[in-house]
């Protein structure tokens, strides 16, 4: 028998939710493999240092949902993804995969598919990598996608981030520096929604600690830097089974019109601070406009070329998500939106 950590992650109850993490330590028999979710036990913390309950009533529970175990040798730390629970058991009112949940009992048919595209600064005492101190660098052009130290920095967070994400089982597709220095972005894909928005909050708890262990930060505001620099985005690629077998141009003009019905709601959503990025400029829309359009990236969503090229058959971008959103309250309104209306 071994010992094992278990490594439990959760959201706060902040309105834009930062993750918080505890450990227990178990006991358990490497051979029979890592544990499962049904082996993982319930566990608690206190809300009322989450600003998720009174100090009089302070427990809140972790209902785990999702165990990420290593695809290595080395099976000693797991970690688990959890809902948080009111002391009875029911749904926290800050449990968006529990409205997401709900959602989906009505949306299977669909077979929802996504891809996020996380935007992120990595930054050194509250300032991106690669800023001088006092000054700027030199303008964006060269940074995108960049090679060598004169265009990018950070390469060796990122791509110890990506390896650690592909050996716990996340499906990254790929990563590349973004267009302001000190700026990257990683892309995440499921065909499982649940999976797809866990992920996704995984990912960024392994950035964090990534970049804790490089004395480094990760800055996941829509727009850290004033001025002429390119805000933060967590643009959100979707297709449903219509969209990826049969689609067409007036299957995508009327799932457009929805869209445009529901952009308030929507943008409410989309994360704090939205506004910030959302200006008209930087490959954005206005906040307060909507609008859509074949390969561009100045809009609300993007239809990719290859769609209507291909019979208006495939996927879609949302790019008005914000950087900091919670992929569980952006794909239920997408959802919402693509099945209801």
């Amino acid at each position: 028998m071994n010992k094992i950590i278990l490594e439990y992650v959760w959201l706060d109850g902040y309105r834009t939710p930062n993750l918080r993490s505890k450990v227990k330590v178990v006991t358990w028999d490497g051979k029979k493999g890592p544990p499962s979710l049904s082996d993982v036990p319930r566990w608690n913390f206190d809300g009322s240092s989450t600003r998720q309950a009174p100090g009089s009533d302070s427990e809140c529970l972790l209902e785990p949902v999702r165990v990420y175990a290593c695809n290595c040798p080395d099976q000693r730390r797991v970690f688990v993804f959890c809902e948080v629970m009111n002391s009875d058991g029911t749904p926290h009112r800050t449990n968006q995969r529990a409205k997401l949940r709900d959602t989906l009992a009505t949306a299977d048919d669909n077979s929802f598919w996504w891809g996020f595209e996380q935007e992120y600064f990595i930054t050194k005492d509250f300032k991106p990598i690669g800023f001088p101190d006092g000054g700027y660098p030199k303008p964006q052009g060269l940074y995108y996608c960049g090679v060598g130290s004169n265009q990018v920095v950070g390469r060796l967070l990122v791509e110890n981030h990506l390896y650690q994400c592909l050996l716990y089982g996340l499906d990254i597709t790929g990563v590349n520096a973004e267009v302001a220095v000190g700026q990257w972005e990683y892309q995440c894909f499921s065909t499982d929604t649940l999976k797809a928005c866990d992920d996704l909050w995984l990912s960024r708890y392994f950035l964090y600690k990534e970049a804790e262990i490089q004395d480094l930060d990760i800055d996941i505001n829509p727009k850290p830097v004033d001025g002429d620099w390119n805000g933060s985005g967590c643009h959100t690629n979707f297709s449903t089974e219509e969209m990826r077998t049969t689609g067409g141009e007036e299957y995508i003009t009327n799932l457009m019109t929805r869209f445009e019905r529901n952009h308030k709601e929507h943008i409410k959503g989309y994360g704090e601070d939205n506004d910030r990025r959302l200006t008209g400029h930087h490959e954005t829309q206005r906040i307060d406009t909507f609008s859509w359009g074949v390969g561009d990236r100045g809009a609300s969503i993007r239809v990719p070329n290859a769609m209507r090229q291909n019979n208006w058959i495939g996927y879609i971008e949302d790019r008005r998500p914000a950087s900091n959103c919670d992929p569980h309250k952006v794909a239920n309104l997408i959802i919402t939106t693509t099945i209801g209306g």
